[in-house]
């Protein structure tokens, strides 16, 4: 390597060693002014926490609010009754008609053998099953639409089967999806708007927060300014300062969410229990919890960065 390639190179580290000593440097200093005003930094990590563990547990709600609405039939399944009294020959016709339509999944038969099972299996209908001298069940047809159906496929669906003469009856849950899909709908942007509003007041008090911490050090910034240190130097401590804020507000509302899952699980675990362990009721993983604690940093960075860069340009000597 020749000269001017090795005064490169120590010229490239020697950058490279004071960056890091800057931001070392500021590192230290955003964390010893944290502990300078203890009892500020805990209430604003505290109401910064409160403001973001509300639309995690929102969120929290709407997921296993999911899982009650799947419980209470949001299933696609269309139940077709054909008419009494029709072979097996036509329901097994009616079958494979079904199965070439390009919006159903699956077709499963039951025969009235099957359905006076199933009813005799229910509390109370034993008895009264028994004393009928023949079986009134039809056969039906339980009709499975693709996932990729939208509703109006799946409308139309429902209409022809109820047009075609073998057909009694047809079974639709979709008003009931609709009003599902409805409140899912309205609660999500419920979710979204909180979550917009309460990042907005992260904001406004990790700036606060930045604002007092700068015109308390006015003498110390102007100082500093006087002496040649550059505008990135000065601010770079309160960047830190509103980093370590935003995370520590972060795991603070993740606590604050564990906390209340495990208040709730045993309660959560009875509604369960009721419902034949059909709810299936979940926790959080861990990529909504990593995903909060990103976006609470960022929020406590970007807070300062505001807040920093106009007070400092404020106090800027001329």
């Amino acid at each position: 390597m020749n000269a001017p390639e090795t005064r490169a190179s120590a010229a490239r580290g020697g950058a490279i060693a004071r960056w890091w000593r800057a931001h070392r440097w500021a590192l230290a200093q955003s964390l010893l002014r944290l502990r300078e005003h203890p009892l500020g930094t805990l209430l604003t990590v505290a109401v910064m926490g409160l403001a973001l563990a509300l639309p995690l547990s929102f969120y929290l709600v709407l997921l296993n609010l999911d899982r009650f609405g799947q419980a209470l039939g949001e299933g696609q399944a269309v139940s077709v009754f054909l008419q009494a009294g029709d072979a097996q020959a036509q329901a097994q016709a009616l079958a494979r008609t079904l199965r070439g339509e390009q919006t159903v999944a699956a077709v499963t038969l039951k025969s009235p053998r099957q359905g006076l099972a199933e009813m005799a299996a229910l509390q109370g209908f034993g008895p009264a099953l028994a004393a009928l001298p023949d079986n009134p069940l039809p056969w039906v047809l339980v009709v499975e639409p693709r996932v990729a159906a939208s509703p109006s496929q799946i409308a139309a669906l429902v209409r022809q089967l109820r047009a075609d003469p073998r057909v009694a009856l047809v079974q639709d849950q979709g008003p009931f999806r609709a009003r599902l899909d409805a409140l899912r709908g309205f609660g999500a942007r419920v979710m979204q708007v909180l979550a917009a509003l309460l990042a907005l007041a992260a904001l406004l008090v990790v700036g606060a927060s930045v604002r007092n911490d700068i015109q308390s050090r006015s003498h110390e910034i102007e100082v500093l300014q006087l002496v040649g240190a550059s505008a990135a130097f000065v601010r770079r401590p309160y960047l830190y300062a509103g980093l370590w804020l935003g995370l520590l507000s972060g795991v603070v509302a993740v606590a604050l969410t564990m906390l209340l899952e495990a208040v709730l699980a045993g309660p959560a675990a009875r509604v369960d229990a009721a419902w034949g362990g059909r709810l299936g009721l979940v926790a959080l993983d861990v990529t909504p919890l990593l995903a909060l604690l990103l976006a609470a940093a960022m929020l406590g960075w970007l807070g300062a960065r505001i807040a920093s860069a106009r007070h400092l340009a404020a106090d800027e000597p001329a």
